[in-house]
């Protein structure tokens, strides 16, 4: 059985002992992914959904939108306006946490902006949102994806060194890797896509798929059917203690609200980083007990 205070005082000492390159590869994958949440406005965030409202102030301006979808959008504008500011600040830690959940399916909501948009007359918006699409696509499946994964790789090698150096994180993107390690991330995205249809399959399923990555960080020419399976032996019975290791660093979120992110940059996300890589270590170690 593994303990979360034992997984984060290893990972402390991993973040120690290889602090600021921990903190540029975090950096750079917030900037390009969206992996850790909302703690910097990076290239995803700031392409999300181009501009959720758009569709709607223009047919508002309009006067095309019928009342009660007029008013719905004014609620939910109003319903921050109704918090203080403290619960304004809980309110964004949490949508910070479900926004690493959610990432990996947002050029699906870039699609259905299109849909939205041919259907409301708008053909030059519409074609505008799926080039936008494809790109996010394009850049999701073929370099965010692999720079996560090859963030894993880096903290799985910083656990054995001091100042390890970001050059390991090219091997994901070597030529023999590079594709099957997209095609995995990319499945792995889309089943999850598909099981939030239900919701509460969707939450299971994202943590039954969790170590996915990490399984690829050690070994990125490993097969579909066996990251899969593993993934999920290795969770059995470790969904839930995950999910409460993962509210663990809300309180941390919450201060790093407070710092208009900076927390989360210079320390939170390699912490937490390193965490869920010594918590992968645990459970291989488990996985591997299990089969001798």
């Amino acid at each position: 059985m593994w303990k979360r205070k034992e997984l984060k005082d290893r990972a402390k000492k991993v973040v120690h002992k290889n602090y600021w390159t921990a903190v540029v590869v975090c950096f750079l994958i917030a900037l390009l992914t969206g992996e850790f949440g909302t703690s910097i406005v990076g290239i995803w965030q700031s392409e999300d959904s181009m501009d959720p409202n758009y569709i709607v102030r223009r047919e508002t301006d309009k006067g095309e939108l019928q009342k009660d979808e007029i008013d719905n959008f004014f609620t939910e504008r109003n319903i921050k306006e109704t918090l203080n500011e403290t619960q304004i600040k809980i309110l964004e830690a949490t949508e910070a946490n479900l926004n690493s959940a959610m990432k990996p399916q947002k050029y699906i909501f870039k699609i259905w902006d299109a849909i939205t948009s041919f259907n409301i007359n708008e053909a030059k918006l519409g074609i505008m949102l799926c080039i936008t699409a494809f790109l996010a696509f394009a850049f999701t499946v073929f370099i965010a994806d692999p720079l996560i994964v090859s963030g894993k790789k880096y903290f799985l090698e910083a656990r054995e060194g001091t100042n390890t150096k970001i050059g390991v994180m090219k091997e994901i993107f070597q030529k023999e890797h590079w594709f099957n390690v997209a095609l995995i991330m990319f499945l792995r995205n889309i089943y999850n896509a598909l099981w939030y249809l239900t919701i509460i399959g969707g939450i299971i399923k994202t943590y039954e798929y969790r170590m996915i990555p990490y399984l690829l960080a050690e070994n990125p020419k490993i097969k579909r059917k066996e990251a899969f399976q593993l993934s999920k032996q290795m969770m059995k019975g470790n969904k839930w203690k995950t999910f409460i290791l993962d509210m663990s660093f809300f309180g941390w979120n919450f201060l790093s609200v407070l710092t208009f992110g900076l927390l989360s940059i210079l320390y939170v996300n390699p912490y937490n980083a390193a965490t869920i890589v010594e918590l992968y270590i645990v459970l291989k170690k488990q996985k591997e007990g299990n089969n001798t």
